[in-house]
This record gives C-alpha cells, structure tokens and sequence, in this order.
C-alpha cells in the first residue's frame, strides 16, 4: 500500500524550513534527497569497515568487499544486465558517457557518423564533440518538433553503413519527455551496426529498466538522482563490447600484470574501475535500489505521473503561463516560463523565498532553449515524496510572482 506520509518521514531533510517556510523541494531532476536508510548505510561504511576494497587480506577490507559487491548485484538485477560484471561503477552519467566516447576513438574513423538527438543535456552532447575532433567524424543530430518530440523520420535518413554511435536519453531532463528508445533502437539494429548508448539518468529513478531487452550495447545513468549519493554511477555495458575495447583510466586495480615492458589488463568490471573507488557511496547506491525495490516502480511511476498531471492542470490555468513539452509523453518534469514577465531566475528567486526550490536556467540544454528562442526555463520535477499540497504551494509561488513581475 502507497503511503505517502510513511515515505516522507523517511527523509530527515524534509522537515526543515527554508526562508520561515516549510521545505517544498521540487528540484528533483538536479538531484533527489536522500532516505535516511541510504545515509546510515553510507555512515556505517565509514564508522565501522572503512578500508579498500578488493586489495586486502584483512577482515575491514574483506567486508568493504563483500558489501561493494553486493551492491553490484543489486544494480545488475535492478537493470536486468546479463551478468554482474557488466556493472561498471562510476562517478554519475556524465564520466559513463566520456568513458564510452574515449573507449570507441580506435573504432571510428574519418567522416564516420555519430547520431545524438536535439533533446540532449551537454553531457551528452560535448563527449562526442571531442571525439569528432579526435576521429574527424561527423555529427549528426535528430531534430524535435514545437512539442519537443523527436523527428525519428530523420533519423532513417541518417543511418547508413557510416553511422558507428548513436546516443539519446530515454528522458530529457529540461523537458521531462519520455523518448521511444525502443524504436530508436530497432531502428538503428534494422540499419547500421552502431553502437546504441541510453543516457538513463533521467529514467532510472522513474522507470524499471531491462537493458538485456532494450539491446542497447550501454546505458548509463547517476546514483545521485535515484536517492545515492553524489559521486555515483554506473556504466553498463555489454561483456563482448568491453572486452573488446581498451581501458579508459590506467592505475592500481585495473591491470592483470604490470612491468616497465608491457602492462596487461585486468578482467571484467575491473578494466574500467582504476584507483580506489567510492567504496561508501557505491555500498550506499545498493541501498537506494533497495529502498526503490521496496517502494515499487509502479507506485513510483503512478505517483509521480498523478503529479505531473495535477502540476500542469493548475500551472496552465495560470494566463500567460507557457508550459513546454505540453503535449508531449512526459514524466517528472514541468517546464515552464511566465511570458513576457522577466527570466526564469527572477521566478525562482521569489519561489525560493516561499520555500519552493526549483531549476531556473538552460539546465545544461542550451540547444533545446535556442530552439525556443528562450534564455532558460523554470523546471519543477517530482520525486515520490513529493505531494499534491506541495504543487498547490508551487502555483500559489508562480502566482505571487507573477503579480510582483508585473
């Protein structure tokens, strides 16, 4: 049973107040607050078997291991991988992607071809840039329509025997539209032989993942905005895809032998996890999966829909009131802007002031706001905790602002 009270007070930071008001934090997409059971797993890490891991004999060390790894099998059923050693830990979504636009350099060549879509936050769009550079490939980008859907027609025009990567969200993070990975995918299978990269960072949080389903070859996303803390990720990829390709970092732990002659690398996961990992936030990022596990992915996902939907409803009755996306397949995110009545930040500092945090800005989508001719938008986006008095608080925020930008 979905009780949303019962979650609430499992997250310690919501009970404060903020400018005398209470905390409404609906800055989710940025970041999620943390369940108290993720922050005492991440204490107890540090207070009772804080050493490194996979490299001593010692009890502390051998435990560090232990929970690390468990925490790996966690994610590898959390996102149905094949097998545990496909889990790559990392720092968050935007190391995953580099990793991969690094690892894929020998596989591309000159006027070879990279697909991204318009929908893409700059991490998803700078990596290949540099790899353009590095290669002298081409990119290639999926246009999006005044509702923010992406134009797949172009995309079949673009897959050709040059296309070596395509790259695109399963959810955009300005926006909050659900993109048709699933087609894009099959698309792209029935079309070239590509490698198909899912930036999840914005999906895993909401959404059960499969990625032995989706036949994607790497999906990547952030422990920090599934309730782990910063400083967490992970990067799937499929086993005969990494170890066909070379290490990204080089150091202690990735390597098999080591001589001044020659250097040989280590197996699966370890190859692509160099120097001493974030043994308590990966432990900890198991926790989160846990506490997502408990909740459920169809509470979460009908939840947070419910308040999307009731957003929106209210938001729009406000005149002159522009939601972006509107009519797109969304999940988590409003997006919008009081037209003609200063910038996002101006909202947002009024918001702040009655309690309501939200992202005023680009949100690191500079493509998508020159689209709409935009300097930036305010983003409010939902976790599970979030609740229904909360968005009446928001609209009744965007209301007060309005009539002080008048």
């Amino acid at each position: 049973m979905f009780d949303i009270q019962e979650i609430r007070s499992q997250f310690s930071i919501l009970n404060q107040q903020v400018n005398g008001k209470p905390l409404v934090y609906l800055d989710n997409a940025a970041t999620s607050q943390k369940p108290n059971s993720v922050l005492e797993v991440w204490k107890q890490y540090y207070t009772e078997i804080n050493a490194n891991v996979h490299r001593g004999i010692h009890t502390l060390s051998q435990l560090a291991t232990e929970e690390m790894e468990l925490s790996r099998r966690k994610i590898q059923k959390f996102i149905n991988a094949k097998n545990d050693f496909e889990v790559i830990f990392t720092k968050g979504t935007t190391e995953g992607i580099n990793l991969i636009a690094y690892i894929l350099t020998q596989k591309l060549k000159k006027d070879d071809e990279i697909i991204i879509s318009y929908l893409e936050h700059h991490s998803n769009i700078v990596p290949w840039q540099l790899l353009c550079e590095r290669t002298g490939a081409k990119l290639r980008v999926i246009p999006m329509d005044e509702n923010g859907v992406l134009q797949l027609d172009y995309l079949d025009q673009f897959l050709s025997e040059k296309t070596k990567v395509v790259s695109v969200n399963e959810v955009s993070n300005a926006l909050g539209i659900v993109n048709p990975i699933e087609e894009i995918i099959a698309k792209t299978r029935a079309n070239s032989d590509a490698y198909v990269v899912i930036d999840g960072a914005q999906s895993a949080p909401h959404f059960k993942i499969d990625v032995q389903a989706l036949d994607c070859d790497f999906f990547v996303f952030s422990g920090h905005k599934m309730y782990a803390p910063m400083g967490t990720g992970i990067l799937y990829g499929k086993q005969s895809i990494l170890e066909d390709l070379p290490p990204f970092h080089g150091g202690g732990e990735m390597i098999a032998v080591c001589s001044f002659d020659q250097t040989t690398y280590a197996g699966l996961p370890f190859k692509y996890e160099a120097g001493t990992p974030n043994v308590g936030g990966n432990i900890a990022l198991g926790a989160a999966v846990d506490f997502i596990n408990k909740v459920g992915h169809e509470n979460i996902q009908n939840h947070e829909n419910a308040l999307l939907q009731y957003a929106q409803k209210h938001l729009l009755e406000i005149d002159g009131l522009k939601v972006y996306g509107e009519n797109a397949n969304r999940t988590g995110v409003v997006s919008f802007n009081l037209i003609g009545m200063g910038i996002s930040s101006d909202v947002g500092m009024i918001l702040d002031k009655m309690g309501v945090a939200v992202r005023t800005g680009h949100h690191c989508t500079q493509p998508i706001m020159d689209f709409f001719d935009i300097a930036g938008t305010v983003r409010a986006s939902f976790a599970v905790y979030n609740t229904f008095e909360e968005i009446d608080l928001l609209v009744e925020g965007v209301k007060k602002a309005q009539r002080m930008l008048a």
